[in-house]
């Protein structure tokens, strides 16, 4: 009698792989509304930001009130003056576009720990991990800004006016990068594609979030926050790589330490609640990471390179009459 063949094992699919940091193996429910959600968060966010109102309004009073001066055109004079004006006007830029998900991979972890003191540690950890990305990135950064001197593009002071200015257009291509970078992300998280970081991640946990804070210190190579080219041309005149690292550093640590703070007293307010609900249903945990990631990677993609053609009357793009 003749042996009847095996069927071939199928293929898992895609909501099926394996578990990673980005995605838990648990696909969204819903994954293409979770994923629709996102782009359309991303998109709504693109048409009402105004540049001016967050980046003069916002971020410069608070670096005034910080330094106890104005902080635009402000000399700085010597090194220390220099580090406490990058501290300043980092946190003052907090909330500018630049840093519009700098936590988007970090909202799962507010439920992962039971205990108060526990859910601390544990977000502590990721938190130094995710500062020693931004500061390597950043400081490297600063470092070639010092040695490289006025010749970058971010040095430059003459305005754009209608056309493109080299600071802008390194703008538009790092942003456009990371927006491409974390929409990929957004899909991984979702079980759509795979994870790039898993290998890496099995061999090193905490790589995610040194991935994560590189890209944050990344936010700088294309920043043209005023009053961080303020502090690009100080640092560019000084000449020493010293001062540019530590300078650069510091501004990273001003972006992202209101939200830290602001992540860790919500994860100590709602933890217990955010770990009930993302227990109950595991996909709950993709749908947020998923969700984050897509709505900043469409932010990014949009805001800094689609708007910006729609600013110089090339295409045309819906935006509120603020944020003209």
């Amino acid at each position: 009698m003749a042996q009847l063949a095996h069927p071939p094992t199928p293929r898992p699919p895609a909501s099926h792989r394996s578990p990673s940091f980005f995605f838990n193996g648990h696909a969204p429910r819903r994954r293409a509304l979770v994923l629709g959600l996102g782009a359309l968060f991303g998109f709504a966010l693109t048409v009402v930001w105004s540049a001016e109102f967050v980046d003069k309004t916002i971020a410069g009073t608070v670096a005034d009130t910080l330094l106890g001066h104005p902080a635009k055109e402000a000399p700085i004079s010597g090194a220390l003056a220099g580090v406490a004006f990058a501290l300043a006007t980092g946190i003052g830029g907090t909330f500018t576009a630049c840093n519009v998900a700098v936590f988007s991979a970090m909202a799962p972890l507010a439920g992962q720990k039971t205990t108060r003191r526990g859910r601390i540690a544990g977000l502590l950890k990721p938190l130094g991990y995710l500062a020693l990305g931004a500061v390597a990135v950043s400081a490297a950064y600063g470092a070639v800004a010092a040695l490289v001197g006025s010749g970058m593009p971010q040095s430059a002071t003459a305005s754009s006016g209608a056309g493109f200015s080299p600071r802008l257009i390194q703008a538009m291509v790092v942003y456009g990068l990371l927006g491409l970078a974390m929409t990929y992300l957004g899909l991984a998280a979702a079980g759509l594609v795979r994870d790039p970081l898993a290998r890496l991640t099995r061999r090193f946990p905490n790589a995610p979030m040194v991935v994560m804070g590189a890209f944050i210190g990344a936010f700088l190579i294309g920043r043209p926050f005023g009053l961080f080219r303020q502090l690009f041309r100080d640092t560019a005149q000084s000449q020493n790589p010293l001062y540019g690292a530590v300078a650069f550093s510091f501004q990273t640590l001003g972006n992202i330490v209101v939200v830290a703070v602001l992540f860790v007293v919500v994860s100590l307010v709602f933890g217990d609640r955010l770990n009930r609900w993302f227990t109950a249903r595991p996909s709950r945990m993709s749908a947020v990471m998923a969700a984050s990631f897509i709505a900043a990677g469409v932010f990014m993609l949009l805001y800094w390179d689609v708007r910006i053609l729609a600013r110089r009357d090339l295409i045309w793009y819906p935006m509120a009459p603020w944020a003209g």
